[in-house]
């Protein structure tokens, strides 16, 4: 399962690279049409494959519940507080590369059945991303009012890529071509998969020293949430899995989405807002990286 994984990741990833390294704005120029038209059609696809059905609707609530509650103790908690320099920081933290990384993920290491809890849990985490996320980095909490945050919620939640994924998917599912629809997309979904993983490869580029003279600070500022981005929220999602009594498979496909590394939108958030881009930038890149070995970690640990 191991060696599969990486056979799905690693030329993907490899091949991003040497992109970025030749051609350095080219992630910007695909990000954004990805996002517009990708990631709804993604959404759509995945969801048709999986079917919309309640232990998918149970992955999505329990995401939110993960990624809430985290982000409540590192609030809640001085120790971590204290060390998110940063709003993109606790975004990093929260929100991981569940739909890019963590499907290809889920394809390779766990039995087909378990696609709809990692899509679930993408779901509702794409879904918090491109809601809260712009409103955290654009606002501090003096300047937001509860009228205009709830206004701007509303508005990020309907402008959502995932949303209008969802709304798509529930169209074609009343619909009688939704076996056609589904299959005409499914390969399309993985061109979209794989356009993201070569976005995340072409990141990497970004680790050279001599065109990043600020990649040994921000490396130090970035440990705090590498650490619970990787080890602290799949715990969390593992310890809350078994306090609800979830079955196995779903467990383990929940506790293998936490554990994905940050999410690109982390990055394209930051870029859009001007903010804190190479702190994100710099967790992308590297919590990828960790990625490679804590995930097998992982899944050896929940055999």
């Amino acid at each position: 399962m191991i060696i599969r994984l990486f056979s799905n990741l690693l030329p993907c990833l490899y091949v991003g690279y040497l992109l970025g390294l030749k051609r350095p704005k080219l992630a910007s120029q695909i990000a954004k049409p990805l996002i517009n038209y990708g990631v709804p059609l993604s959404v759509m696809g995945l969801l048709l494959k999986s079917g919309i059905n309640w232990q998918l609707i149970e992955a999505f609530a329990i995401a939110l519940l993960a990624i809430g509650l985290l982000v409540a103790l590192i609030q809640g908690i001085p120790q971590f507080n204290n060390l998110m320099a940063n709003r993109t920081l606790i975004l990093g933290s929260a929100f991981g590369n569940s739909g890019y990384f963590g499907i290809p993920v889920a394809l390779a290491l766990l039995p087909s059945q378990a696609l709809q809890f990692s899509i679930g849990y993408d779901l509702g985490a794409t879904l918090l991303i491109w809601s809260i996320g712009p409103i955290v980095l654009a606002q501090s909490s003096t300047e937001c009012t509860p009228s205009s945050c709830q206004a701007n919620l509303g508005n990020r939640l309907i402008q959502s890529p995932a949303t209008q994924g969802l709304i798509g998917a529930v169209l074609v599912q009343c619909t009688p071509w939704q076996t056609s629809v589904t299959t005409a997309l499914w390969i399309p979904c993985k061109i979209v998969i794989i356009l993201g993983l070569l976005i995340v490869g072409m990141r990497l580029s970004w680790l050279d020293p001599s065109k990043n003279k600020m990649l040994p600070h921000v490396l130090k500022v970035i440990q705090p949430s590498l650490l619970i981005k990787h080890v602290i929220l799949p715990a969390l999602m593992l310890i809350i899995s078994i306090s609800f009594g979830l079955p196995t498979l779903m467990r383990n496909a929940l506790v293998l989405q936490a554990a994905t590394p940050t999410a690109i939108s982390v990055l394209l958030v930051a870029e859009t807002n001007h903010k804190d881009q190479e702190v994100a930038a710099s967790l992308v890149v590297i919590s990828t990286l960790l990625a490679l070995f804590t995930m097998p970690i992982w899944s050896i640990a929940l055999l």
